[in-house]
């Protein structure tokens, strides 16, 4: 068995990929247009995974709630300083500014998507 992918559901799609594309590095993929929405593949070119967006036609005004199983997604990164630069650039903010966690020897943050969900970014010490 291999992992494919991870559905989330966005209210502004332009929004999303500015985030997931401009700014993580996704690679925009497929786009599958269904009866009621639109799907858009993201792919990490990487390990190949991919993150689903799904533009419904019909939105909730003020977006969608994320329920309280999901935690977040991780990305990897090589320099969080780099990326508090990148943030600046883009006009987003950290969640959780970049922490050393000594006993795995990483430092971690936390930013929030266009649509509140959670993203860890990682950036492993040798």
């Amino acid at each position: 068995m291999k992992f494919l992918h991870s559905m989330i559901r966005v209210k502004d799609e332009n929004e999303a990929i500015k985030f997931y594309c401009d700014f993580l590095g996704l690679k925009k993929a497929e786009r599958i247009r269904l009866e009621d929405c639109y799907l858009q593949y993201l792919t990490d070119t990487n390990t190949n995974t991919q993150i689903e967006l799904t533009i419904n036609d019909s939105i909730p005004e003020n977006g969608y709630k994320t329920g309280s199983a999901f935690g977040h997604f991780a990305f990897e990164c090589e320099d969080l300083d780099k990326i508090t630069e990148k943030i600046k650039q883009f006009g987003y903010s950290w969640e959780l500014k970049p922490v050393y966690i000594k006993e795995i020897n990483t430092r971690i943050s936390f930013i929030n998507d266009p649509d509140g969900n959670s993203i860890e970014l990682i950036e492993k010490k040798n």
